[in-house]
């Protein structure tokens, strides 16, 4: 029985001691494009998803926590289908996911924050 306390007590300290998670992803979704972020465990990075088969871009409109006054805009014209993502930098605070529509309203999701 001492064994087993011990054990068990061994795991829970390592359990405490070593992080087990990262950043969970959020995704934004607007029209047929996503936005999510962080992006591969990064809080850094966003990403952008165009699976609308439109021929019009998507973007994602995002705030960084360095810099939290200024809109940034990272736009995907690879085409439907693909993937672009943005270059590393401080934590994405707010974003949204947009499916532009050239002459008319983009299709935009709400704000979401990771």
């Amino acid at each position: 029985m001492r064994r087993i306390k011990a054990i068990a007590g061994i795991a829970l300290i390592i359990g405490i001691g070593v992080p087990t998670s990262t950043a969970m992803a959020l995704d934004a979704k607007g029209g047929g494009v996503t936005a999510t972020s962080p992006w591969n465990g990064d809080d850094g990075l966003i990403s952008v998803y165009d699976g609308s088969d439109d021929g019009d871009p998507g973007k994602a409109e995002y705030y960084r926590q360095a810099s939290p006054g200024t809109l940034r805009t990272l736009w995907n014209h690879s085409g439907y289908k693909t993937r672009v993502i943005s270059g590393d930098g401080s934590k994405v605070i707010k974003f949204k996911a947009c499916d532009d529509n050239d002459w008319d309203s983009d299709d935009c999701s709400s704000w979401k924050a990771p």
